[in-house]
Formats: structure tokens, sequence, C-alpha cells
């Protein structure tokens, strides 16, 4: 007969192994609030950072130039829009993108991450989640600047706040994720290609600064500007916030921005694994 070995009256039994281990979520939740500290810390320079460009175009060509006669003063109502998703697509990919660059690259601090009880997949919606809630922090801030500098914007009708925060998370969303991507295929001694060769493009040919129904007196840049993701952020915010100017259907924003941002989130997800085990 097999004896039973009772624990000692008021002994505590150790916890098992699986037990110690937090949930996935608790983890997740974790690493948001750190980030989320770190960019209350730092919110000076974060701003100064990602929201210095996009004001200045706001200054020359909405406040500057519409007193100068050399555009309308309706322009405002077709750029403002456009600085608006353009503050949302430097801010998520500079907060993504820099970050891993440089803990892939030089401090190897990605490490760190790595040795979080959390599956790879999860750590990193977490960093492309970070990044879109600093993106839409930032056009936050932007959007009541701009409004003072340029003044009283025709047609300016942002009705319907829940259509503008779906279009504003959706792109936020996707250029954190294609932060993501940029920020594992992009090593230390290319930093400078982010900007120079992706990041000034995409500003110029992302409809920012024009409406896309605009390009039809150029077909070939109509369409081949439907790959830059700014295009359709841009479009989504002239759609619900100057609904009066002409714009790309939303539905069509929408379902491109869940395309692209599915898409971006694969890749980004490959390569992260690549680079982090590869």
């Amino acid at each position: 007969m097999t004896a039973v070995t009772l624990p000692a009256p008021g002994a505590v039994e150790a916890p098992s192994a699986a037990a110690r281990v937090p949930a996935a979520a608790t983890v997740f939740a974790a690493l948001m609030r750190r980030d989320l500290r770190a960019l209350r810390r730092e919110l000076p320079f974060f701003l100064l950072r990602t929201i210095l460009q996009p004001l200045l175009f706001v200054i020359v060509f909405g406040a500057l130039m519409p007193r100068m006669g050399l555009v309308s003063s309706r322009y405002g109502a077709a750029m403002l829009p456009g600085v608006l998703a353009l503050t949302l697509g430097l801010a998520a990919v500079q907060s993504v993108a820099l970050p891993l660059v440089q803990d892939f690259g030089w401090t190897r601090e990605i490490e760190d991450r790595l040795l979080a009880p959390i599956p790879t997949g999860l750590l990193v919606a977490q960093k492309i989640a970070s990044g879109a809630v600093q993106a839409l922090v930032s056009a936050a801030a932007v959007l009541p600047i701009a409004r003072l500098v340029m003044g009283p914007i025709p047609g300016l009708s942002p009705t319907n706040l829940g259509v503008v925060l779906v279009v504003a998370v959706l792109g936020a969303l996707t250029f954190s994720a294609a932060g993501m991507v940029l920020g594992t295929v992009i090593s230390p001694q290319q930093i400078g290609l982010l900007f120079s060769a992706i990041l000034t493009p995409t500003i110029f040919f992302g409809c920012a600064y024009y409406p896309w129904r605009g390009l039809d007196a150029v077909p070939f840049v109509k369409y081949l500007v439907l790959i830059n993701p700014l295009t359709y952020v841009s479009e989504g915010m002239r759609a619900v916030l100057t609904p009066g100017m002409p714009h790309m259907p939303l539905g069509a924003v929408v379902c491109a921005l869940l395309v692209l941002g599915g898409l971006f989130c694969v890749l980004g997800l490959r390569g992260f694994r690549k680079r982090a085990f590869g």
C-alpha cells in the first residue's frame, strides 16, 4: 500500500511554475503602461519631433500664402485634413521604426522585450498599439493649433466624431504597422534612408496637400499614389472633416486601410521574428 505524505500543519505550498507566469493580457497592459509613462515623461520633446514639420506647412501654406493672395482661402479646407493625416503617419512611423532600429542595432534593448512572458505576435501587436496611441496624441495636439493659426476654415464640419475617430485609429494603426516593417528591415547605418527615400516621397505623393480627385488631370499619378497609405488617410480625413471638398469614397478608404494594415502587420511580424531569432 502506497503511503501518502500530507503537508505539515501551517505549511504553505509553493505555487507551480505555470501559476507564477502572468497572463498575456497582464503583460500586454504592463508594457503599454511602461510606454505611456515614458511618453508622458518626454511629451514636450515627442510633440516637437512629430508636429513641427506639419505645423510649418500649416503656417506657410495655410496662413501666409492665403494672406498674400497666392492661394485661395479654400485651400485650407483641402490641406487641414491632409496635415492631420501627415501628423498621424509621421508620429506612428517614428514612434515604432526609430526605437526598433536602435534596439536591434546599438543597444540590443529588444532583448528585454523578448524576455517578457508573452507570445511574439502579441509583443509585436503591443509595439504597434503603442505607436498608434502616440500618433493619436500628436494629431490631437496639432488640430487646435492648426485651427488657431489658419483661422476660419470653409467647409470644416467635424460633426460625426465617431467616424473621425475610426478613420484616425485605422490610419494610426496602419502607419504604426508600416513602422514595424521599416524598423525591422533598416539597419542603423541606413537610418537616413528612412527619411530621404521613404518618408519624403510618402509625404509629397500622399495627397496631404491636394485632394486625390485633383489628380484627374494626371491619371498616371492619380493611380500611382494608390499604393501610398497616406493617400487613404488624407482622403478619409477629408471625407469626415470637410465633406464638401472632393474626396475618395469613405468605404474605399476604410477597406484600403484594413487591407494595408493587415499586410503591414504580417510583414512586420515576419521581419521582427527574423531579426530577433534569425
